[in-house]
This record gives structure tokens, sequence and C-alpha cells, in this order.
């Protein structure tokens, strides 16, 4: 190869498609089910606990007000800056953020955690066969793994929100895994299984996670349509057709019939998922 010849980088699609918007405002909603989620699954002051896909920290800054020493790890530069930026100003000391792809964990050793923890983060990740076979070699001998993942056709928000913006949005490339896979049982049982875990270690059971908006549910949709990288490449696909104004009352329609607060200045949304926790031997 000529050595003056320099060649550019492949675009990363996943990195794009999550530093296109700023999670943040929407993960905002989903502060409280990060903490309940920290308590349910026993995080102890002085283990070591990895969060992939980890935004600006819902799951791995109540893992380090437990006592955890955390490392999150998330594709969009972004929120890894808002996640460094939140544990500074809550003066965390064992907590930090980098820029990682949870199919490719380079920087992390074998072995070094004892709580893998990934809540709708890994599930984005392509390749989900490396995805799994990353988490367990990072996992200790004897520790956890705990995936939360959207269920395809479930009724909730989240996987409805998904659904309708697929229909707007163009096709995949060819060989596209859906992140929705990975809320079916089987598929985590073979994914894990190919790693090198029995399925005797492999649990799985449905779950909730709740998202509190302190506004009207059209105005939680205007957070998702502003900053959630999916949603957008929706809407921004929807437009160029001229069905944006169709794509906008079909997600309008399924936040307000999906709202449980009891005033209708605020916004309750439950979103069932697949909680996978994972035995490493």
């Amino acid at each position: 190869m000529d050595p003056n010849l320099t060649t550019t980088p492949l675009p990363n699609a996943n990195k794009a498609l999550w530093e296109k918007g700023d999670f943040t405002r929407i993960a905002a909603a989903m502060r409280e089910s990060g903490e309940a989620l920290v308590k349910s699954i026993g995080v102890e002051e002085g283990i070591r606990v990895l969060d992939l896909g980890c935004g600006d920290g819902t799951t791995a800054i109540p893992a380090a007000q437990a006592g955890a020493n955390v490392v999150g790890v998330d594709i969009a530069r972004n929120l890894v800056t808002a996640g460094n930026a939140r544990a500074k100003a809550l003066q965390l000391s064992n907590i930090r953020f980098e820029e990682g792809d949870a199919s490719d964990l380079v920087n992390l050793e074998d072995r070094g955690f004892d709580v893998v923890v990934s809540m709708f983060g890994a599930m984005f990740a392509p390749r989900p066969g490396d995805v799994a076979r990353e988490m367990v070699r990072v996992t200790k001998p004897g520790g956890r793994i705990v995936m939360g993942n959207w269920i395809p056709g479930d009724p909730t928000l989240v996987a409805q929100i998904l659904r309708i913006s697929s229909v707007y949005s163009p096709p995949p490339p060819e060989g596209f895994i859906s992140p929705m896979t990975w809320g079916v049982e089987a598929n985590v049982i073979e994914r894990f299984q190919a790693a090198g875990i029995p399925p005797v270690n492999i649990t799985c059971e449905k779950d909730t996670y709740t998202f509190n908006y302190p506004g009207p549910a059209t105005n939680f949709l205007s957070q998702f349509r502003n900053f959630y990288g999916p949603t957008m490449n929706a809407f921004e696909a929807a437009a160029k057709t001229g069905n944006g104004e169709e794509l906008q009352n079909e997600l309008d329609l399924l936040f307000n019939r999906q709202n449980q607060a009891k005033t209708n200045d605020a916004t309750t949304i439950p979103a069932s998922f697949l909680r996978v926790t994972v035995r490493v031997p």
C-alpha cells in the first residue's frame, strides 16, 4: 500500500444514531426506574460494576452512589461527556465514563467485573453474538450479567415507538439484525450459550420500566421527536414522503393512550421489557 495514501474509516451507523440527538432528555424521565433497578439487583459497596450503553448514567450513577466502583461505557461521545459531568457535579470519585462499543470492548480486561449491566443499551449494538461474548469475557467467574431488552410486538410504549418508526423509515441494510431480537428469550439463550454459558444459568422474566415526565404526554413525545435517534430518523424519512403529520398523529395517540398520570399536566407511562440475568460460571 502506498504510504502516502490515507484511508477514511467507514462511518459507524450505530454511533451516528446515538450521537444524533440528546438521549439525556429522555433519560431524565427514567431516573427513578434506574435507581430501583440498582436496588433490585443487589449492588453492594466495593464491587466492580460495568454499565454498557450507559447513556449519561441512569443506572451507573445510582450504582456508584451505592458504593460500587463503576465504569460506564457508551458509543456516543456526547453521552459519555454528559455522564462524566453528572458524576463530577455529584462529587463521585468511584465512577468513570468512557467511549466504547459493546461488541468490541478493547479497553476492558478479562474477568474484571462482578456485575455487568446493560439497560436498553447493548441490545442496539451490532453483532449480537459478539456482544454476548464480550459481556461474558469481562465478567468475573461467579459474577452476573443483567440486561434489559425491549420486547418485539409488546403493546407498551417503547416497543410501539420502534414499531411505528420502522414503518416510516427506509429499509435496513442487508444483513441487519434487529435489536428487538434481544427481547426474545430463545435468542438470548442461544447467544449466551454460544458464549459458553449453560442454559440453566440464564433466566428471563418480564419486568417494567416507568417513564415519568413533568408535562403532558404530547410534550413528552416532542422529546422523542427532537432528541431520540430512531424517532428523529423516522420523522426525517416521513417528511421526505409527505407523511410527517401522519407519523406525528400516530405517535401522539400512542403516548396519550398509554399515559397513566392522573392529571393532564404530567406523564407516567410504563413500558415492559425482558429482564435477563446470566450467572457466569
